[in-house]
């Protein structure tokens, strides 16, 4: 039987490489549609915050049950007992400033996200790696410390409900004025969804790289 898998496979194979797969002749630019209908010059942003916000709003809803899973699988484990960090000056120096850069990064990705190559997912995980490099050269409990501070727990719940709640009036057909192409301040309500998924990734990952220092320890 596994003769009959193997010369269906290598037939779908030939097919792929022979027959001839056209592009569809459109009399219109699906780019600049989707620019024009979303009002930001950044298409592949439109598509995920404006075309297909459906799936986006349960794909940042998997990223929280994740964030919750992580914590729940870990709360019965006895936590780990020498958690140890980078003490050598200069890979601390380094850290820091990767860290920093990383934020940068972030905070660019998150404003900008619906006018150059970025968004709120890639900015939350340059927030997550920025939060991940102070992880490995500071104490878990002044880590843990500033997390309840800022109630950044309360902070990524937030986010979520927001951003659930500013999609779902986007798909009922309500949007903010576009404003002028290629502006800071247009495309609507894409930029505060890209801010929002940001803050969201960013905070989730700090809550789930704590759970892990806090059960499984760093190095």
């Amino acid at each position: 039987m596994k003769w009959v898998y193997i010369a269906a496979g290598i037939a779908l194979f030939v097919k792929f490489l022979i027959m001839p797969n056209p592009a569809p002749d459109l009399s219109f630019s699906i780019v600049q549609a989707l620019v024009q209908d979303s009002g930001v010059p950044n298409a592949v942003t439109a598509v995920i915050l404006r075309n297909r916000l459906y799936d986006t709003i349960f794909e940042v809803v998997v990223f929280t049950i994740a964030v919750m899973g992580a914590k729940f699988l870990l709360a019965d484990e006895r936590p780990f007992c020498a958690i140890n960090q980078f003490t050598d000056q200069p890979s601390i120096v380094m850290a820091r400033l990767g860290a920093t850069i990383a934020a940068l990064v972030g905070i660019e990705l998150a404003i900008r996200g619906h006018l150059s190559p970025g968004g709120g997912f890639a900015a939350g995980v340059a927030g997550g790696t920025a939060i991940g490099l102070v992880a490995i050269t500071s104490s878990s409990e002044w880590m843990q410390a500033i997390y309840k501070r800022w109630h950044a727990a309360i902070w990524e719940k937030v986010s979520v409900l927001i951003f659930i709640v500013l999609s779902v009036i986007t798909l009922a057909g309500l949007e903010l004025p576009h404003g002028e192409l290629g502006a800071l301040f247009s495309g609507g309500v894409i930029p505060l969804l890209n801010i929002l998924v940001a803050v969201k990734v960013a905070l989730g990952s700090w809550a789930a790289i704590l759970v892990f220092i806090h059960y499984r320890g760093l190095l």
